[in-house]
């Protein structure tokens, strides 16, 4: 790993600090995720696609449990 400085707010420390107690993780780690979310940013928007997808794959039928289930359907699309 490379080491770089930056600056933060006070504000924005302390909001790491707390997150990364909260988290149970370093706050360069948060810092480090935090950046591949940046860099990555379609992966969100690949998985709202796969679940939007899996969604569709459903029609109103009162004899599935899809408007039961939806949201178990979803994680499963969100997690896949």
């Amino acid at each position: 790993m490379l080491r770089t400085q930056i600056q933060l707010t006070d504000d924005q420390m302390r909001r790491l600090k707390t997150q990364a107690r909260r988290e149970g993780v370093s706050v360069a780690a948060l810092i480090r995720r935090g950046i591949d979310q940046v860099l990555e940013p379609d992966g969100r928007d690949r998985k709202i696609q796969r679940a939007l997808r899996a969604v569709g794959r459903y029609r109103h039928d009162p004899a599935t449990d899809v408007s039961a289930r939806h949201d178990d359907y979803l994680v499963g699309a969100f997690e896949a």
